[in-house]
């Protein structure tokens, strides 16, 4: 009995000795995630998607630039008790801020050449390609642009408050006088639109311009 243990033993010792080891096994790489904009590209690392209609397009990779934007507004030296402002949060505010210009401006444009008029006799029979000129004849300009600098103010008031720390959103001045935000779910919905919208508006209101100008007629803009 203990002969033929002796000899299953030594069989299956010198069978392993014929096994090959196995190979090591090589080092899994883990691929880099991808933009849902551009899918031959990276997606931005600041990019995670969670800002509204976070798409991940940032070919020229803006957001990850490692600079405090807070200097362009305030000097360090003024005030050294901010936290900083990323690139991520100055390009969101600037996105959203011309927009929302935007969506006015075409609005705006489209209104007038379509046959809205102020009711004062020197804007009379103007489209708007030449309400600029006859804004900056009249003095009406300089009214325009202390307003515009009145709201460049307390914007940039809003914005200067992120740079210390606070967890104010960009964009956000809490006007909402129709209560559009009580629903979490419907205002997550109204961001995205926003967003998309305004997108839209600064590339529409550039082509309205131009074919303004170069047709020099009124809406629809082409002869």
């Amino acid at each position: 009995m203990r002969s033929v243990a002796f000899i299953v033993a030594t069989t299956a010792a010198m069978s392993t000795a014929f096994v090959l080891p196995s190979a090591p096994k090589a080092p899994q790489t883990q691929l880099a995630a991808k933009s849902k904009a551009v899918p031959f590209l990276e997606a931005p690392k600041a990019l995670d998607g969670s800002l509204p209609a976070d798409v991940g397009f940032d070919p020229l990779n803006l957001s990850d630039i490692d600079f405090d934007f807070t200097y362009l507004m305030v000097p360090t030296k003024w005030d050294e008790s901010r936290t900083g402002l990323s690139a991520l949060k100055w390009f969101r505010e600037a996105e959203i801020k011309h927009g929302r210009f935007a969506m006015l401006a075409v609005l705006g444009w489209v209104a007038v050449d379509m046959g809205l008029r102020l009711p004062v006799a020197k804007y009379a029979g103007y489209n708007a390609v030449q309400a600029h000129d006859v804004f900056v004849k009249s003095g009406d300009m300089t009214v325009g642009l202390l307003a515009i600098g009145f709201l460049e103010v307390v914007m940039g008031a809003g914005i200067y408050e992120m740079s210390k720390g606070s967890d104010r959103a960009a964009g956000d001045f809490s006007f909402d006088p129709l209560g559009l935000g009580k629903d979490p779910a419907k205002y997550a919905r109204y961001q995205v639109s926003e967003i998309k919208n305004g997108r839209l508006a600064m590339l529409a209101f550039g082509g309205i311009a131009t074919q303004a100008v170069l047709t020099n007629g009124g809406f629809p803009y082409y002869q």
